[in-house]
């Protein structure tokens, strides 16, 4: 059989997992923190023909190795934790991370914090600060933030802190925590806009090991009222697109005119 019929199915079949990493990114253009995927290639083991043959003084000269490429493979299929642009809401509750870091949460019962960039934050009937799907959003004491009864009002300034208003005045019921890890793209996606640590994101043993103040550290400031979007740009996606269109065409065609070719060699004798 021949060669170029397996690498033009290899060509195939990596252009369409370009097609899902893109078709992703366009379905969550306008999902709040979500960050954008990217694919990278690269080339499978090469078949040695012939190896490389050192040069001789006087007598020969070296011979280069041929080799014949098997096909691609997908290397890498990291996120682009690129800022996404900031949308105002002025909703005090709504909170978007100026620089790097993310914020922590956990859901209930469960011992497992994760991470998130989306900021779309609500008080439950519990008055207690969380995500859209009921996640406590962590203070830099690692437990939820929590107003009482009788606040009647509250605001969250640049450092994290949860200003709460009463009739006897106004006091700080908590500070946001931020987590800063040193790749963010050896983080896991888990959905919903969270990701989990991982041994290749940072060294450390836990979530908790990460946490401290908005601004400590390189991390970045709170900026309540706004939220962070989706850093998609749909202008590379489409190009992308159509790049990854033609070049599952072509490899298409490999296999077409490799099949045209056996078909020959069958019909040498009749």
């Amino acid at each position: 059989m021949l060669r170029s019929m397996y690498s033009g199915v290899s060509g195939m079949k990596a252009f369409q997992t370009k097609l899902d990493v893109i078709g992703n990114n366009i379905a969550n253009v306008n999902t709040v923190g979500f960050k954008s995927s990217r694919i990278m290639f690269s080339d499978i083991l090469s078949q040695t023909v012939s190896g490389a043959t050192t040069p001789e003084a006087d007598e020969q000269g070296g011979v280069n190795p041929k080799q014949v490429g098997l096909g691609v493979a997908a290397a890498s299929i990291s996120t682009v934790h690129t800022q996404g642009s900031a949308m105002t809401t002025n909703d005090g509750k709504d909170l978007r991370i100026d620089g790097d870091g993310f914020f922590v949460v956990q859901a209930n019962g469960d011992s497992e914090m994760l991470l998130t960039r989306a900021g779309n934050f609500t008080l439950d009937a519990n008055r207690q600060l969380v995500t859209a799907d009921g996640y406590y959003v962590l203070s830099t004491d690692g437990t939820p933030i929590t107003l009482d009864e009788d606040v009647t009002s509250f605001s969250i300034s640049q450092d994290g802190n949860v200003m709460a208003t009463t009739a006897d005045g106004t006091e700080s019921v908590g500070q946001i925590a931020i987590a800063r890890v040193t790749n963010p793209s050896g983080l896991e996606k888990v959905g919903g806009s969270k990701y989990r640590l991982t041994g290749n994101a940072d060294l450390a043993d836990s979530v908790e090991d990460l946490i401290d103040a908005p601004g400590v550290d390189g991390r970045g400031s709170i900026i309540a009222g706004q939220l962070e979007m989706s850093n998609v740009d749909l202008t590379d996606e489409f190009t992308e697109m159509i790049v990854a269109q033609r070049g599952f065409q072509a490899n298409s065609r490999i296999i077409t005119t490799s099949d045209s070719i056996l078909e020959e060699v069958v019909n040498l004798k009749r």
